[in-house]
């Protein structure tokens, strides 16, 4: 049984790994559902005569990897800061941080001189949205200072990028 479940956990880690290079286009909630009912199908087709007992905790097995693999779906190769980053920041930040001027020393045109900060240090830690001043300005609508705030889904897509590392992909 435990090596069932040990099937069943890598399993899942892999078809999550296969599934993690596209982008995700559906919400997040369908995610799980989407992992419980590909991984159920592999231990019914290795095992046909594993009883229902332990077919019900290949499923809770399943389950539980869903959960704990849900965030590899959002890979450093998830968000690019070429593709996804930068167009937000081209849209409606290097104005006032790069084309312009540099307000508060923070110069936004390349990727190098954001990582270099502005006068007050640095604007991201790479890996912790939460504590990135850039992030929390977008978040509380202080930035951009002119023009249309960012929208949930820029404010994403940002997020997410620092929360895995802010690479320069």
């Amino acid at each position: 049984m435990n090596r069932i479940l040990m099937f069943v956990a890598v399993m899942m880690m892999t078809i999550a790994a296969c599934g993690s290079s596209a982008p995700q286009t559906q919400p997040e909630a369908a995610t799980p559902t989407q992992a419980v009912s590909q991984p159920t199908a592999v231990p019914a087709a290795t095992n046909t005569t594993a009883p229902v007992v332990e077919a019900t905790e290949a499923a809770e097995a399943a389950d539980d990897a869903a959960e704990t693999e849900a965030p590899a779906e959002n890979t450093p190769a998830g968000v690019s800061f070429a593709n996804d980053v930068m167009p937000i920041f081209e849209n409606s930040c290097v104005e006032c941080h790069g084309v312009r001027s540099t307000k508060e020393g923070l110069d936004m045109l390349t990727y190098e001189n954001l990582m270099a900060g502005s006068r007050n240090g640095s604007v991201l830690v790479p890996g912790n949205a939460s504590e990135s001043l850039l992030v929390q300005l977008v978040v509380q609508g202080e930035m951009p200072n002119r023009g249309p705030l960012l929208s949930a889904e820029q404010i994403q897509i940002i997020s997410d990028w620092v929360n895995q590392g802010a690479l320069n992909n």
